[in-house]
């Protein structure tokens, strides 16, 4: 999605605070002594600047506002001593995992035993310190700083965050899980901005679980951003629960790069966050597949957007894409997907599809669902429907002696189920539907 011009729709005084405090703490960040890496960074605060904080000109970013997250005075967060402990965390199995508390890697409540041979785990500031060669050939060459703002803020702040690298031909039997926890601060608002780098090389085949959760109070913002690489004949399952603080802003970007014939699995339930954005770009390749799913579930004044890219460069690609919402109270919704088709994919097969609830009379979504086909030889589709809880469904299952509240439940539960039954594994599916079930007994 390309916004020409971008920078003249740009708060730039928005944005001179995060440069001002890149300023104060560029040398004392990770990795400072690697001139790659200064440049690197270097190249994310001066588009920043050039950018700045999006508004609502920006097509993209039409339907969300930021001036609730421009007024408030965010400083960078620091390593937390206390404050987590790991029974308070959550998980879906029992392999490895990386915990990062307000953005940065918490050894101490991090487990890596029993990954296979041919796996690396590790955060980012101590592979930048360790084997920087590890992720010199991969770090920002997906998720770049052109267009994207907050791409170009996190390249900026680059400090610590999950590199998982699977090697040739290796199946990882257990989901891999990154749990990102905000803290926060007693003394203030604090941003952090985690860079995970996921590697699945050609033949590899494994399932990377995010959480994202709040365990303190006050204002926080999370910037993410993931740049995975799907080498040919790989399987990468990259699955996401985002279930933040009432205060907290959470931005996300996730760009993937599927190779021949590999296959990239994303599903993204969101249930928290005062603000939350996740955007997903997928390029496919020969023959390649991807799915790019999800769910989310927001009432009180929240915002939910859901952006989405997928691009078939090559011919024989096939994509599928349902997200479905329930909205309630004075929540709002954003939905933007689009499916480009370049020249010369031919055979391409993809669908979108999106469908809300709305369960108060002021819920809102917004929906603008898009193709834009340069090829002749394709099948194309995309749908998107808003609508209530049908009464006559309600009715019956009341007849029934099936409570008010309960007999709601049930009908939205069935409804946001059709997005969870998209998630191949039973054991993570269940899981998710867990957080669901969490969400409906708030209601």
């Amino acid at each position: 999605m390309t916004v020409t011009h971008s920078s003249r729709y740009g708060d730039r005084a928005a944005a001179q605070p995060y440069l001002e405090q890149y300023d104060r703490v560029k040398a004392e960040l990770p990795g400072a002594a690697l001139s790659w890496v200064r440049d690197l960074r270097e190249l994310g605060r001066s588009r920043f600047a050039e950018l700045g904080f999006p508004t609502s000109k920006v097509e993209a970013w039409k339907y969300t506002s930021l001036k609730s997250l421009e007024k408030v005075a965010f400083q960078p967060a620091k390593p937390a001593a206390a404050g987590v402990h790991f029974d308070v965390l959550p998980h879906v199995g029992t392999g490895p995992r990386l915990v990062f508390v307000d953005g940065f890697f918490r050894a101490d409540l991090s487990s890596t035993a029993g990954v296979p041979a041919g796996v690396e785990l590790s955060g980012l500031a101590e592979t930048l310190s360790r084997n920087p060669d590890l992720v010199g050939e991969h770090l920002g060459r997906l998720a770049v700083s052109d267009e994207q703002r907050f791409v170009a803020l996190n390249t900026a702040f680059l400090a610590d965050g999950a590199v998982v690298r699977v090697g040739r031909g290796v199946e990882v039997p257990e989901p891999i899980e990154l749990v990102f926890v905000s803290l926060g601060s007693d003394d203030g608002a604090v941003a952090f901005h985690p860079r995970t780098l996921l590697i699945a090389e050609p033949q590899s085949k494994a399932t990377v679980i995010e959480h994202h959760v709040g365990l303190g109070i006050g204002a926080t913002f999370a910037n993410h951003v993931a740049e995975a690489y799907v080498g040919e004949g790989a399987i990468l399952r990259h699955y996401k629960v985002q279930r933040e603080g009432a205060e907290a802003f959470h931005l996300s970007n996730s760009v993937a790069k599927v190779g021949k014939d590999a296959c990239y699995d994303n599903f993204i339930l969101t249930t928290g966050a005062r603000l939350a954005r996740n955007e997903v770009r997928v390029a496919l390749g020969l023959g390649s597949s991807c799915n790019v799913n999800g769910a989310y579930m927001i009432g009180g004044h929240q915002h939910c957007d859901t952006t989405t890219v997928i691009e078939h460069k090559e011919p024989h690609g096939t994509s599928r894409e349902v997200y479905k919402g329930a909205i309630d109270d004075h929540g709002r919704a954003v939905f933007q997907g689009k499916i480009v088709v370049h020249p010369g994919a031919q055979k391409t097969d993809g669908h979108q599809l999106n469908r809300a609830l709305l369960l108060s009379d002021t819920a809102e979504i917004d929906a603008k669902p898009e193709l834009e086909i340069y090829a002749d030889d394709v099948k194309c589709s995309h749908g998107a429907t808003a609508g209530e809880l049908a009464d006559e469904a309600l009715f019956y299952l009341r007849a029934r002696g099936i409570p008010k509240d309960e007999a709601r439940a049930l009908l939205i539960g069935a409804f946001l189920a059709e997005a969870l039954d998209e998630i191949p594994d039973e054991t993570i599916r269940e899981a998710f539907h867990s957080f669901v079930t969490g969400w409906l007994g708030t209601r």
